[in-house]
């Protein structure tokens, strides 16, 4: 897992051809705002989380947010657990986001 500013996150990101972004909020959040083109797995949701994390593509980068970059933080812990090697989370969360967000 890596912990990655904005910049590094949104950088990284633009560059690369095997990006998945997870958010990894509650739906409730999602509705405020999200960030185009990602995939909401909420965290809060335990065992059907971890499930569902399972089930995605291990050989793909993931780029993964909350609000505030604790959980997805967690969450990329939990990817690494199962054996995705790639997860960067975004320190700060979506309430940092400065990119391209749809209401």
């Amino acid at each position: 897992m890596s912990d990655l500013s904005q910049e590094e996150w949104t950088s990284q990101l633009e560059n690369d051809d095997n990006a998945v972004i997870l958010d990894v909020r509650t739906p409730e959040e999602v509705e405020e705002g999200y960030i185009p083109g990602a995939i909401n797995i909420d965290i809060y949701l335990g065992q059907e989380f971890l499930d569902e994390v399972e089930k995605l593509d291990k050989s793909k980068n993931y780029y993964v947010y909350c609000r505030s970059g604790n959980r997805s933080g967690q969450a990329c812990a939990i990817m690494n657990n199962v054996g995705i090697e790639n997860a960067y989370n975004l320190e700060g969360g979506f309430m940092d986001w400065e990119g391209e967000v749809v209401e």
